[in-house]
């Protein structure tokens, strides 16, 4: 098997939670040794859910951690700081999501670690970013959402004033993969330079930055010419449709697209129509979305993929969480991969979806049990 882009890196990740292993996992697919270093308990991610068989190894856990090396190292003592300092010297990247002043108290702060490699890339997952207020401030994915104004968004599109965060750890794994890119473009000025350097990834300015591209909308000028919030993506009906036999999502490209949908769907003529030219000012929107949801009810979800596909309408599917475990595409692309784990016995993972011709992304590892690689290290 070719080796991954990231051949020959090494990274000693001390990172935990969703955070910072998202991102080294991934560094991990693309060829990275990465080396997670635990405290003897183990990362927290590993503990306390109720869908694991044992309690060491949670399915998030799982999720997060393939492709990596675990060694245990109490840094409280003398001895297990030791072995880490042994080992910078022989890393690309030094990454971790522990405070500033934690990391310092155990000398493992960036002067520190670059005194004993000057090359290495520091990276610090943060909350928030040190020039700011909130900095040293715990920060979780829900403490994220609603500071970046997430929680403001789904009482836009539905009328409910309750804000509501969105049910996805998502502002964790949108900050990792900003992680992610901060780490490989301090990569490639190590590799063109020799030179190292810190990197902060602030999670509350990634997110922030990540949910506000659509949504600065008319204040995107000084002065405003608009409001905030995206109009499309917050429309009401900007929503899977009801078909025969399931759901479907459609988002037309034209008018025209739009037109032809209705007619397969029965409804010919849908613009020149005397319900649409005769709505009340201001329905029309109304009218429309009415007639698409009339529309999809004429064809079963197949259906309507091969209509899409073959009068160039965009239609997909629209999959429930169990459909999305057998969609014919994931299911040819091999997406879904199950392996054998020595201790979890059958788990599945996702295969690394980003392709290279001259260097693929592989899982080589399943996930570690807490100090397995220890030896490696001794």
């Amino acid at each position: 098997m070719a080796n991954g882009p990231l051949h020959g890196v090494r990274v000693l990740d001390l990172t935990e939670f969703i955070f910072g292993p998202y991102a080294t996992q991934v560094m991990g697919d693309l060829g990275a040794d990465v080396i997670k270093v635990e405290n003897p308990g183990g990362d927290r991610q590993r503990h306390g859910s109720k869908h694991a068989k044992n309690d060491d190894m949670g399915a998030t856990f799982m999720s997060l951690n393939r492709n990596k090396r675990s060694l245990t190292l109490d840094l409280k003592t003398d001895e297990a700081r030791a072995k880490l300092r042994e080992l910078i010297p022989t890393a690309n990247v030094f990454i971790h999501n522990v405070r500033s002043d934690a990391m310092a108290r155990l000398g493992f702060g960036y002067e520190e670690v670059a005194k004993i490699n000057p090359h290495i890339v520091y990276v610090h997952c943060v909350g928030y970013g040190s020039d700011g207020p909130y900095a040293g401030r715990q920060a979780f994915d829900d403490l994220v959402q609603a500071a970046s104004g997430t929680a403001d968004l789904l009482p836009r599109v539905d009328g409910n004033e309750d804000m509501r965060l969105l049910p996805s750890f998502v502002a964790d794994k949108v900050s990792s993969m900003h992680a992610l890119w901060g780490t490989l473009a301090a990569l490639y000025h190590q590799k063109a330079t020799g030179e190292g350097q810190f990197v902060e990834v602030p999670m509350f300015e990634s997110f922030t930055s990540f949910m506000m591209v659509e949504h600065l909308y008319g204040h995107t000028f000084e002065p405003p010419v608009g409001k905030l919030g995206h109009t499309p993506a917050l429309a009401n009906d900007r929503r899977p449709l009801k078909c025969k036999d399931g759901h479907i999502c459609i988002q037309p490209v034209s008018r025209a697209a739009s037109a032809k949908f209705m007619e397969l769907g029965g409804i010919p003529n849908a613009y020149e129509s005397e319900r649409f030219v005769n709505a009340p000012k201001g329905s029309r929107v109304g009218v429309y979305y009415a007639m698409q949801r009339e529309a999809a009810m004429a064809h079963t979800v197949e259906e309507w993929m091969k209509l899409g596909d073959e009068h160039r309408i965009p239609i997909m599917r629209a999959n429930t969480l169990d459909e999305v475990m057998v969609d014919p595409h994931l299911e040819a692309v091999d997406f879904f991969i199950e392996r054998e784990h020595p201790t979890e016995g059958t788990w599945r993972a996702m295969k690394p979806p980003v392709k290279f011709s001259k260097t693929p992304a592989s899982i080589r590892r399943d996930p570690p049990r807490p100090g397995q690689d220890n030896k490696d290290f001794d």
